[in-house]
């Protein structure tokens, strides 16, 4: 391969990277191994540099390399790190083999079912079989409390919305990161959908960090109309980036992804019933 075409290769994976490793990580519930595949994939790009550089879709065809590195794994979950997130992970056992896989790429990821079905080497049909599947199962499975950190009012009512009309209670809405803090601390929630920028020019970042040091295990779905920003590589990166302007498909589907791998009581309580 020439030194242009290296050039070109490394241009073309670098510009999907970000979004390859958005989606990587929602799969397995954690940044670690979701890089993990990933690099994989990465490193079957570098083996085989036409499987990208004669597709006539690059970002297609890197995800289509991802996914055969993900199901010759055998499309696993990251590694539970408590007893919640391992009841979770077992209840996803039970879903439709890969379902979640198109439910992401779609509302997610933003691909067609025609592209759906060339990265997972089946027809656009069957995509969008797997697709309704996985919002028949997994919407409405496991019910938590979410909180909404956002300083827009319109959009917080309508985040509040979607996630109310999938059986989620809504703990309360901050506009600033010194009312996030607090909100979290007088009604912790199970979930947490935050902003970036806020009304004070704060960081819903940094919310957070602070509501984060002093409650574990909270799954947090960021909402940002840059999440490359979000996926360098430097720092340690959300699980869960939905981008702006969402569509409700998106914030379902992210929902759904995160209370699936952090879990909540409400779901121990369902198995126990």
């Amino acid at each position: 391969m020439s030194n242009n075409s290296s050039v070109g290769l490394a241009d073309t994976v670098g510009l999907h990277l970000p979004m390859l490793r958005r989606y990587a990580r929602a799969l397995t519930g954690n940044q670690t191994s979701g890089d993990r595949y990933a690099l994989a994939a990465l490193e079957t790009v570098l083996a085989e540099p036409a499987l990208i550089a004669e597709a006539t879709d690059a970002k297609v065809a890197l995800f289509n390399v991802f996914h055969m590195v993900w199901a010759s794994s055998g499309a696993p979950v990251g590694q539970a790190d408590n007893r919640l997130s391992a009841a979770a992970q077992a209840h996803m056992a039970d879903l439709t083999p890969n379902s979640r896989e198109a439910l992401l790429l779609h509302f997610v990821e933003g691909f067609t079912a025609e592209q759906i079905g060339a990265i997972m080497q089946t027809d656009a049909e069957e995509a969008l079989g797997l697709i309704n599947m996985a919002l028949r199962e997994m919407t409405g499975t496991v019910s938590g409390r979410i909180m909404v950190i956002e300083d827009e009012a319109i959009i917080a009512m309508d985040i509040i919305a979607i996630v109310e009309a999938m059986g989620h209670q809504v703990t309360g809405v901050a506009r600033t990161r010194k009312e996030a803090v607090a909100l979290a601390k007088s009604d912790m929630p199970d979930l947490i959908l935050a902003d970036i920028h806020l009304a004070d020019s704060s960081s819903g970042i940094d919310a957070v960090n602070d509501i984060l040091a002093g409650f574990d295990h909270i799954p947090v779905i960021f909402i940002t109309a840059f999440p490359e920003r979000l996926l360098t590589g430097e720092r340690p990166e959300p699980a869960f980036l939905i981008n702006k302007p969402y569509s409700e498909e998106q914030v379902r589907s992210s929902v759904s992804q995160a209370m699936f791998f952090a879990s909540t009581e409400t779901l121990m309580e369902s198995e126990s019933n």
